[in-house]
């Protein structure tokens, strides 16, 4: 602008000066200078416009940025806003599955606990002696009042531990008192505990039984043993094997 300004003192002085000269000169310096400084007046007015439209096209364009860059900032908050939602939301779901897990486990533990209910109780039919034998045997208690987790087997006498825990076990017998009555609570091939009574002349009928806790390992066998040369009245209302699982371990 101040170079524009220069340029058009500069170029009135040429003309006030070129009125004091005599019209030969004036008309010289008219038909040699004059037409090309007008020229040069008319294109450089041109670009002065073309660079007044660059500049405010320039700064349009600046501002067209600055909104451009405002909205791209408000987007970026808006983003932020929603990365931020997402993780809310994600660690949400992870609590919420971890507490579906939790609640699963909780049912599963229950499902458990009801399936492994184990409680039986058996008597033996008839009413008849049984023994003396030379060797030892299993008693077989054939009539099943009770048998919830089908862990006794009525077809050999023998309980079979589903599950490891603590068990309790008991049996009870009716006898005559012309034989001896020794009874064994067998855990696998060990001597857990017994029941016994020896002959007697003067008594008709003997009665006994015992019951202990025993810990078993998933698998273990439980049984009533009759020791040899001994014998017991059975009786399903009196001579029982029972048992039953008090927790696991």
């Amino acid at each position: 602008m101040n170079f524009t300004l220069w340029l058009l003192l500069s170029f009135c002085g040429l003309t006030l000066g070129q009125e004091g000269l005599p019209e030969t000169e004036v008309t010289t310096e008219t038909g040699s200078c004059f037409p090309d400084m007008c020229k040069f007046l008319k294109e450089f007015a041109a670009m002065k416009a073309k660079l007044e439209s660059v500049e405010t096209n320039l700064k349009e364009t600046e501002s067209r940025v600055l909104v451009l860059k405002q909205k791209g900032e408000a987007l970026e908050t808006k983003l932020n806003d929603s990365e931020r939602h997402v993780v809310v939301l994600k660690e949400k779901g992870k609590t919420l599955e971890t507490k579906l897990k939790e609640t699963e486990s909780h049912v599963l533990v229950l499902k458990q606990k009801e399936a492994l209910k184990v409680v039986f109780s058996a008597g033996i039919l008839g009413n008849a002696a049984i023994g003396p034998f030379s060797t030892p045997r299993t008693l077989i208690y054939t009539r099943v009042i009770t048998n919830l987790g089908n862990a006794y087997n009525q077809n050999t006498g023998i309980f079979v531990a589903p599950v490891g825990g603590m068990y309790y076990f008991s049996f009870f017998y009716h006898a005559g008192g012309g034989h001896k009555v020794r009874l064994l609570l067998m855990k696998n091939n060990e001597h857990v505990l017994e029941s016994s009574d020896h002959k007697t002349l003067n008594d008709g009928a003997d009665n006994g039984g015992n019951a202990a806790f025993v810990e078993l390992q998933q698998g273990d066998q439980v049984y009533v043993q009759l020791h040899p040369d001994t014998h017991v009245f059975g009786g399903s209302h009196t001579t029982t094997f029972s048992g039953f699982l008090l927790h696991q371990v």
